[in-house]
């Protein structure tokens, strides 16, 4: 596992295949690293499935009220949903969308980021400056490399556990 330098703005994503530790961009999109945190934390992340996975470009998870088994994940209306927190204005920034770079997934709308995010696969620099990147992969990219492709996956992977670094003993 890679060194953790700052506890309070790195999660912990617990895949099948292992753990993915992201590095949040708190100074670069302090909204955005918030809220994954707030999520993180209230455990609404957990057992919510990757419900687009692209070969060659990105996966998306993070559709908090549509995504897990709690709610009897429903593949058609997977990606429509959030959290019932409000939506986030964009923070965009010159950080590009490169390989392992978490992007905040939204609507037409700029300003429609809730809970769902995206980790790019290579690198897409076409999206830069129109989706907010707010973390970066500091490692298990490979167990990221695995999961299901499919819009939706017929059985898609699921993040088991998504904790904050600092409550981690």
């Amino acid at each position: 596992m890679a060194e953790i330098k700052d506890p309070e703005n790195t999660v912990i994503v617990t895949l099948k295949d292992g753990e993915v530790v992201i590095e949040l961009l708190s100074d670069i999109a302090p909204k955005h690293a918030e809220r994954m945190k707030e999520l993180a934390r209230a455990k609404a992340y957990d057992n919510v499935a990757f419900h687009r996975v692209i070969d060659g470009f990105m996966a998306q998870t993070g559709d908090v009220e549509n995504g897990n088994m709690e709610n009897n994940f429903n593949l058609r209306r997977a990606g429509t949903g959030g959290s019932d927190l409000p939506d986030l204005p964009a923070e965009f920034s010159k950080i590009p969308h490169d390989r392992g770079t978490l992007g905040a997934a939204r609507s037409q709308n700029p300003n429609s980021a809730n809970s769902q995010f995206f980790i790019n696969f290579s690198n897409n620099h076409f999206l830069n400056g129109q989706y907010t990147v707010y973390g970066r992969v500091i490692s298990g990219m490979e167990h990221v490399d695995k999961i299901t492709r499919g819009e939706p996956p017929a059985t898609p992977d699921r993040m088991i556990t998504v904790r904050v670094a600092a409550d981690v003993a």
